[in-house]
């Protein structure tokens, strides 16, 4: 056996052993790559340590990083200034006189408090904590009503601004491939966002129309005003971040200190919902959030690099290429196999450790755009937060909403089905289509 199949062997083992025995994912990340480093060298453990060293601070020595730890503060400023209940009133306004409006308001606050927030399990928290009792009151049963709010917070990693999309952008470059404007993959995000939405939205008017639940009722148009003037200022933030990036007056990582900027006057000073005294605890989890996704970003950066050694890519590539060159067949299996992925594996180590695999499958025999493929490869992994074993949404959600996963299976198998079928509407979707708005802000795309 040569050391190059060995360590792959070892790399892949001893990530699932650590994986199945509930060992957090950076620390199960790093110490495969560590123990593959060994087979590959043996005897030389101090250059493996100092190998890893090196690729874990490469990892995070990024400009476009920046923006990570801006937008997570934006997010908890917002979310702890009261902005909820203020978009799901607005939502309402939109949404009352429909049969099934409810549910529509539900998943359209989800997209705006996703959006701002940045944060899909802030969005599962934050909305349900109130939709959920809303929905109940009004006739849905608790686990359809959860169900529903914790597939439709997985829309605020698709709309921008989005973490995920900055890791995905410096994966990509780090892979060798032309660099991905991260402002135009921002962009690229609304349309795949907004079918995914038409999905959620439709499945739950056939639940209400089975249900026979009855409209929420149209609001007095004074009431309707008050409520949208209560929510404007919220939504104004996606207007800055977003009208500045495609105005072209900052970067992506300019406009999250704009928004943190924004963020706090609105919530200190104009909402009034944020105390001096609770900036320490905010900007407390802010570092822990923020160390915690770059120990992620750091270990898997590492195991990219190791990956990438043993050719691995390479070798996925030659066989994903020898197993049919057909299109489509070869975009449904990667597809399958991050749908597979997105089940086991947290959101950012899976981008960032797969975005190098299929990048050359995708650019050298899919000839597809890496904003497209981008796109593909976060709307699949966002169904892996809403299914088990480590769905973090999922676990978010069912908190909330005081129910339990094996109740909430059922209700949740049309919104599986809604979500993947999207996902496949997106992926076989003409690419002109996709790439309208990111071309809107830069020609080159």
């Amino acid at each position: 056996m040569t050391p190059e199949l060995l360590a792959i062997i070892v790399l892949i083992g001893a990530f699932v052993i650590l994986i199945a025995n509930n060992v957090p994912i950076a620390f199960s990340i790093g110490a495969s790559t560590v123990l593959s480093y060994l087979c590959l060298w043996p005897g030389r453990p101090l250059l493996v340590f100092m190998q890893v060293a090196k690729d874990m601070w490469h990892g995070v020595d990024s400009y476009a990083l920046l923006a990570i730890p801006m937008f997570i503060l934006s997010g908890l400023l917002m979310g702890s200034g009261g902005i909820a209940r203020r978009l799901v009133e607005f939502a309402d306004v939109l949404f009352g006189p429909l049969r099934g409006g409810l549910c529509f308001a539900n998943v359209c606050a989800c997209m705006l408090f996703g959006a701002i927030s940045g944060s899909a399990t802030a969005a599962a928290s934050s909305i349900g904590a109130f939709m959920i009792p809303e929905m109940r009151r009004a006739g849905y049963n608790r686990e359809f009503s959860t169900a529903l709010t914790l597939s439709a917070a997985t829309l605020g990693l698709v709309i921008p601004p989005s973490n995920v999309m900055i890791v995905y952008a410096v994966a990509w470059g780090d892979a060798g491939g032309r660099s991905v404007d991260v402002g135009a993959l921002f962009m690229g995000g609304f349309i795949p966002g907004v079918i995914i939405a038409a999905g959620l939205m439709a499945v739950a008017a056939v639940h209400a129309v089975r249900a026979g639940v009855a409209p929420t009722g149209t609001l007095p148009w004074r009431e309707g005003l008050t409520r949208f003037r209560r929510a404007a200022l919220s939504l104004l933030l996606m207007v800055i971040v977003l009208g500045g990036i495609m105005g072209g007056f900052f970067t992506a990582t300019q406009a999250s200190a704009a928004a943190v900027v924004y963020s706090f006057i609105l919530a200190v000073f104009v909402y009034k919902k944020v105390a001096w005294r609770d900036l320490p605890g905010i900007l407390k989890t802010t570092a822990v959030t923020t160390a915690f996704i770059f120990m992620l970003i750091a270990s898997s950066k590492a195991m990219g690099n190791l990956m990438v050694r043993l050719d691995l890519p390479q070798t996925v590539s030659a066989a994903l290429i020898g197993l049919t060159d057909n299109r489509y067949i070869l975009l449904l299996v990667i597809n399958l196999i991050l749908l597979f992925v997105g089940a086991f594996m947290d959101m950012t180590p899976a981008v960032l450790i797969f975005t190098p695999i299929f990048s050359s499958v995708a650019v050298g025999v899919l000839h597809m755009h890496p904003i497209h493929f981008g796109l593909i490869m976060i709307v699949n992994l966002c169904i892996g937060l809403c299914t088990p074993p480590v769905g973090t949404v999922l676990f978010v959600g069912c908190g909330v909403g005081g129910t339990t996963i094996t109740r909430l299976i059922r209700p949740m198998l049309p919104f599986y089905a809604s979500m993947v079928a999207t996902l496949f509407i997106i992926t076989y979707l003409p690419e002109d289509v996709i790439l309208w708005l990111p071309r809107l802000i830069s020609p080159n795309v």
